[in-house]
This record gives C-alpha cells, sequence and structure tokens, in this order.
C-alpha cells in the first residue's frame, strides 16, 4: 500500500502538469535531445569504440526501481551521458570497421524521427493510405535504381516490402515457399523437405528453416573452398540435392548470398539458380550488405542471375544510410508470400481490403502492426539523390582498396580472399621458422595469433574489428562503411594495426613464445 502523500498525487489529477504530449515541452525537449546527439557525433570520434564496461555495470548504476515522481529531461540526458554512454559500442565512429557498417545519415535519422512522430500503426492501406502507397512507390523506385527484372515491381506484377531485417525476410519467403510446396505434396510431407544454404550462408537460414517446421537433419550447409572464394558452387550444390532427392527428400528452398557475412564472398546466381530450377526449387537471393553496392554500374555484375530468383533482398540499414531498421525484399510472386502469411479477422475487414484494389502489407510479413519504415527511406533517396548515393559508396570503396593496398606493403601480412566491395580479410602469417622451428601446426598457431592481435587492438579502443574463420583459417575483417570515416582514419587504422604486429616481433627477437 502506498503512502498517503503518494496516493494523494496519484489521485490528483491537477499533480501532473504537463500532458505527456504537449506541443511545447515536446519543441523543448527534442531540441535538447537534438542538440545532446549533434554533440554526441561531433565527438564521437573520441570515443573508445568498443565499450570497455564489465558485465552487469548498469546495475551498479541505475536504481533498482522506477521513480515514483517525473524526473526532467536535462537530469535524464544527464544519466545518458555518464551511465549510458559508456557502456555502448559506437557503430557511428570514424574508427568502427567491425561486423557490417550501420550507416547513419541525416535524412535516415529525421525520416525516423518523422515516422516515430507520427506514430502510425500501418498494418493495413485503411490505417494510413500514405504508408502503404509510400512503401510501393519507393520500392519500385529502389528496384530500377539496382535494374531488377521488372517481374520483382509493382508495376510488372511482383512487388517489395519493408522488414526490419533478413532474418524477417528469409522467413517470410520460407514460409511461403513451405507452403506452396507443401500444397503440392501434402501437409504431411513437411518431414522431406530440405532447405540449402552454404557454410559462409548467414545462420538466419537456419533460424528460419527452425521456425517454419523444417526438420533439423533437413538443413543443408554446402561446403564451399577458397579456390572458389568460399562462394557456394553450383556443382557441389547439385551434388547435394542429387543424394537428397536419392534418398526420397524433396528441395525446397535456395538461399544464394551476394556479400557473404564472413568474407563478402559471392554465389554464383546463374548456375544455382539452373540447378533450383531443375528441381522446382524456391531461390531467395541475400544481398544484405553489398545490395547497397549494386546501385553503382560497377557493381551490378554481382546480381546478374537474380532475374531466375524468385526472392531478392537488402538491408538499407547496413551501408545505405538509413537507420535501423530497414530490410528490402522483393518477390516476383506477392500471392505466396500472401496464402502463407495473411489473416482476415472480422475487426480488420474494409471495404477497400475488399475491392483487392490496394495492398495490405500485414499479409507480406510476420507480425499485424508495422513501422512507417518507407518515410526514412523516401528521404534518403530525396535528400541525396542516386548521383551522390553511388559516390558515397565508392568513396567506401576507394578506402578499403587504399587499406588493401596498404597490407599488400608490409609482406608479414596477406589478404586472405579477393576483396569484391568494401570489406578487406587480412591476417598476419608467420612462417615456421619464425614460430621458433617449433612443431605446432603453422596454421593453428597463426591463428591463435591473429586472435591475439585482434583482441589486443580492440582493446585498445582507437579502432574496431572483427573476425571471422574460413576453411580453418582465422582472419580479420576490416569493414569499411561507417559515415563519417575518413581516408585518414583508414591509415591510421593500419598504423596501429601495424604497430600491435612490431609488438610480436619483439617478443620473437628476445626469444620467446608468442602464444
Amino acid at each position: 500500500m502506498g503512502s498517503l502523500s503518494t496516493d494523494m498525487i496519484e489521485n490528483n489529477p491537477a499533480a501532473f502538469p504537463v500532458n505527456p504530449l504537449d506541443p511545447e515541452e515536446f519543441r523543448r525537449q527534442g531540441h535538447m535531445v537534438i542538440d545532446f546527439l549533434a554533440d554526441y557525433y561531433r565527438e564521437v570520434g573520441k570515443y573508445p569504440v568498443r565499450s570497455q564496461v564489465e558485465p552487469g555495470y548498469l546495475h551498479k548504476c541505475i536504481p533498482e526501481s522506477a521513480p515514483n515522481q517525473p524526473e526532467s529531461i536535462e537530469t535524464i540526458l544527464k544519466d545518458v551521458q555518464s551511465h549510458i554512454v559508456p557502456g555502448l559500442t559506437h557503430w557511428q565512429s570514424p574508427n568502427y570497421f567491425a561486423y557490417f557498417p550501420s550507416s547513419g545519415s541525416t535524412a535516415g535519422f529525421l525520416g525516423e524521427m518523422l515516422s516515430t512522430g507520427f506514430n502510425i500503426v500501418g498494418f493495413n492501406w485503411m490505417s494510413s493510405p500514405a504508408a502503404t502507397e509510400l512503401e510501393s512507390i519507393v520500392m519500385d523506385w529502389l528496384g530500377n535504381m539496382l535494374k531488377l527484372p521488372k517481374s520483382f515491381l509493382f508495376s510488372g506484377g511482383g512487388g517489395g516490402v519493408l522488414q526490419g531485417t533478413t532474418c524477417e525476410a528469409i522467413l517470410c519467403t520460407l514460409t511461403a515457399a513451405r507452403d506452396k510446396m507443401l500444397h503440392k505434396i501434402g501437409r504431411d510431407q513437411i518431414g522431406k523437405l530440405v532447405v540449402y544454404g552454404s557454410d559462409q550462408t548467414h545462420c538466419a537460414l537456419q533460424k528460419a528453416a527452425q521456425i517454419a517446421g523444417i526438420h533439423p537433419a533437413n538443413f543443408r550447409a554446402v561446403q564451399t573452398f577458397k579456390f572458389d572464394s568460399f562462394g557456394l558452387s553450383p556443382v557441389e550444390l547439385k551434388k547435394q540435392v542429387e543424394a537428397d532427392v536419392a534418398a526420397g527428400l524433396v528441395p525446397l528452398f535456395l538461399c544464394a548470398t551476394v556479400g557473404t557475412t564472413s568474407s563478402t564472398a559471392v554465389d554464383f546466381l546463374p548456375g544455382l539458380c539452373k540447378v533450383a530450377a531443375e528441381y522446382g526449387m524456391w531461390v531467395h537471393v541475400d544481398a544484405a550488405y553489398a545490395g547497397s553496392a549494386c546501385i553503382c554500374p560497377e557493381f551490378r555484375h554481382f546480381i546478374d542471375g537474380v532475374e531466375d530468383a524468385d526472392s531478392f533482398s537488402f538491408n538499407a540499414h547496413k551501408w545505405f544510410f538509413t537507420t535501423l531498421d530497414c530490410c528490402c525484399l522483393w518477390v516476383k510472386n506477392p500471392n505466396a508470400l500472401i496464402q502463407a502469411l495473411s489473416t482476415n479477422p472480422e475487426y480488420l475487414k474494409n471495404k477497400a481490403t475488399e475491392s483487392k484494389q490496394v495492398v495490405d502489407y500485414k499479409d507480406w510479413q510476420i507480425a499485424l502492426s508495422r513501422r512507417f519504415r518507407s518515410l526514412k527511406l523516401w528521404l534518403v533517396l530525396r535528400s541525396y539523390g542516386v548521383a551522390n548515393l553511388r559516390n558515397f559508396l565508392r568513396s567506401h570503396v576507394k578506402m578499403a582498396k587504399v587499406f588493401e593496398g596498404l597490407i599488400s606493403l608490409d609482406a608479414r601480412f596477406e589478404v586472405v580472399v579477393p576483396r569484391y566491395f568494401a570489406t578487406v580479410c587480412f591476417r598476419l602469417v608467420c612462417s615456421s621458422d619464425e614460430l621458433n622451428g617449433g612443431n605446432e601446426d603453422v596454421n593453428e598457431v597463426n591463428n591463435e595469433i591473429n586472435k591475439r592481435l585482434l583482441e589486443m587492438i580492440n582493446a585498445s579502443g582507437n579502432i574496431y574489428m572483427t573476425h571471422a574463420v574460413m576453411g580453418g583459417i582465422y582472419v580479420i575483417r576490416f569493414a569499411v562503411g561507417a559515415t563519417l570515416t575518413e581516408e585518414s582514419h583508414v591509415r591510421d587504422a593500419w598504423k596501429l594495426v601495424q604497430h600491435h604486429a612490431n609488438l610480436f616481433v619483439a617478443l620473437k627477437a628476445q626469444g620467446l613464445k608468442i602464444v
């Protein structure tokens, strides 16, 4: 039971001096938050890129229960600066080279702010016609920029939808493929369906297969090889599919990737689509990272063959200056999605839907509710224009080339796989003689050296990179794409890598084991 004073306040409407959505208070606080973020972006390069806190740090800073009385925005922002910012890994830092970029922009941020401000719930056309129609228009705009076949556009009988992430896009298309196939062979045959990717395919595919009810034993991660630059080979795929068919299984779904997470490898779409067509498989092309670059004519060839796929997606929130979340998905056959994902309860029935003249995006996704994502993408496209967007992307590729060139000047390092876009995979290499002539496996020792090297670099806080393992080789990934990154940051990053590599050389010169 609360105290007398608490009860009096809670039951007295006059105790709330300001409406939670008072326009003038919104204006005042909004200016403060914008100023806070502008200062953050100005200073973000000075923060340790990877957070330096220990697990559980925030419990020591924040009370155990929510405040009973209001606190001022000034007090809250002070706590954000003191307690939250130290626990952030700064994805917008110009020294961020980890994972893949989450490139922001003024237009992307302001579009997000408009979307959040309107706060509509656009599950169908009737709930906010502008949200649905703008999404359809923007997806056709973007499809034309990518030179997607007309069959993927609304103007050609297909269509595009904005999902939250690639995980959702793959799950939706896999579910559509599953239901389409089970309609032919019977729902009791679900245990025979097989899903294919490579050992480089994003883990989102395996998760989608689990959720969609595919038997865990029927998930195939086809092996890739260094001589193919770790791209999925049509020959290897066909071997696996033939073996599955011979075992009485039913090939269902292939996820081909343009720009894998580990190394940005590119699967050979034309040959893979040909194999899939022989067996009636749905082909989804996951270009989550590299799809952005394909608006540039010189990179468009990486998605050659997409005309024979069933669906295609890329993440505008990775390398397209649009804030999280914003995954662009196109399908040739929207009805396959609708039949698998639609519901039609009485409380959502309306004349527009019944007219069959509108798109109800609730039937193109997992959830019912959806955000007004197209607004921020529209602002990005209009604020920067196609020519500038292409040049932004090219500048990142150019900086990655600079980093690659610096590596080539130091004989101690090697680039492990081809650089197609703006990510460089490299490692420090020590020979058996350099490793004190030990009997240890040279590759394993080099893997451990690079693992230690990466951790030392990241612990410094000056830059942040991540790793991957391909064909048993541990590589350090250097992914350029943060909006604020300039060539000077790339050159400084390389100097830092060399500095820490020199420490290993010094240890070796002293006759000490380095792992």
